[in-house]
């Protein structure tokens, strides 16, 4: 019985990036000999054990066969005579398929020492084919490790996949997961480069994938390209560390471009109003958490808004407000503002001045929202107890009159 810290760890451990987790396999042993030395089983599809002491996880050396279409599709075969080159000949990228063992050499049958080397994703075996969100977690990689690049078998393995109907069978909270996850990575531009590269996007998140190529005014988008203007706009989300869900309404914020009429190019009159059904439909489809469904619908529809702020009257403000629910959910009007900052410095190439100037639309209007929350609104509807229909415009004009004085304390 031999046991060896396997796939990531190993990875991450070479690149001298700190390792948070690690996960073993065993090679020679039997389900009852781990529960006989202590492990607590915990794997439902394959022996997966916890370690009584350091509770990581230890899971049999196993191979896998393919029996039908899509994530869940495979039997798995353990046994004491697995050998160790055999579980690692069905992981996804070289670069994942090494392994250290206990007196500290590394295993590395497939060559991901040299791949980690020269910064390639490269697939171990056919294998990969079987397995779509393999596609998914390729391009997560890409976008926590910038520098890789896709070895071209592998970019062709993956095309004949999507042509093939593979991501097609793909389970929607899976999708969202893998994404979710890039998202959050260094620079997550890079997996939609991986994703439109295969053609995976267009099976995904189509529409995503119709933005590059619709061209937008170059007065204020230098870079013109929709789709180019939204990876930098993530970029931008994740430079400044933002959280998911703000991420999420960047990468969202102009949908509706690919939605209006090509004859009225490069302007994209309405395009705020096209947004949200868009995105409220791909949300159900991908089972996207209503966070951050929600914040990217008002992010979709009020971004114009948001960067006319400076010559918005006050009451059309607190009529914003009011619409994007401000005053219950202060909070997230000023995610909102922070995805729509996130607009305003995508621009252009990432040296651009324009992702340098002033922003103030967002601090000009959480003075208007601080002033108008200031408004007792309790107070002013017991003014009304004999009139209780007037309540909501009395309320809304005190805080236009709020609005208005903070803002001109700000002008003045």
């Amino acid at each position: 019985m031999r046991a060896y810290v396997v796939g990531g760890a190993v990875r991450d451990e070479l690149l001298g990036l700190p390792v948070q987790d690690h996960d073993w396999v065993v090679v020679g042993a039997t389900p009852e000999q781990m529960v006989a030395q202590g492990f607590r089983p915990v794997g439902k599809d394959f022996p997966v054990f916890l370690h009584p002491e350091t509770q990581e996880e230890y899971a049999l050396a196993r191979t896998e066969r393919k029996t039908a279409p899509g994530y869940h599709g495979f039997v798995f075969h353990t046994s004491p005579d697995v050998k160790l080159e055999d579980d690692l000949i069905r992981r996804d990228l070289t670069i994942n398929a090494m392994a250290r063992a206990e007196d500290g050499s590394i295993v590395d049958p497939y060559g991901g020492r040299q791949d980690l080397e020269h910064r390639i994703f490269r697939h171990v075996s056919d294998a990969f084919a079987e397995d779509p969100v393999r596609i998914l977690r390729l391009a997560r990689f890409a976008a926590r490790f910038p520098e890789f690049r896709v070895a071209e078998s592998t970019n062709v393995l993956m095309r004949t996949m999507v042509e093939e109907g593979e991501v097609d069978a793909l389970v929607p909270e899976r999708v969202w997961q893998e994404l979710s996850r890039g998202l959050m990575e260094q620079k997550p531009s890079r997996m939609f480069d991986v994703l439109r590269d295969c053609g995976a996007l267009a099976r995904i998140l189509p529409e995503l994938d119709v933005l590059w190529g619709v061209p937008q005014p170059p007065l204020h988008h230098p870079e013109v390209d929709t789709g180019v203007h939204m990876m930098l706009v993530i970029d931008y989300a994740a430079q400044q560390r933002l959280e998911l869900p703000v991420r999420f309404a960047a990468l969202m914020h102009d949908l509706g471009k690919g939605a209006t009429p090509v004859d009225t190019w490069p302007k994209h009159h309405g395009h705020e109003g096209m947004g949200p059904p868009l995105i409220t439909a791909l949300s159900k489809r991908l089972r996207v958490p209503t966070d951050c469904r929600d914040l990217a619908v008002m992010t979709a529809r009020e971004h114009g808004n948001v960067s006319r702020a400076l010559e918005l009257r006050p009451n059309t403000i607190v009529t914003l407000f009011e619409r994007c629910d401000a005053f219950r959910k202060p909070e997230r009007f000023a995610q909102m503002l922070l995805a729509s900052e996130c607009d305003a410095r995508g621009r252009g190439h990432e040296t651009h001045e324009m992702r340098y100037r002033d922003y103030p639309q967002g601090p000009y209007l959480l003075r208007a929202l601080a002033a108008a929350r200031g408004v007792n609104a309790g107070e002013i509807a017991g003014r009304y107890a004999e009139n209780k229909e007037k309540i909501p415009e009395a309320i809304h004009a005190a805080r236009v009159s709020a609005v208005k004085a903070a803002l001109n304390d700000v002008r003045d």
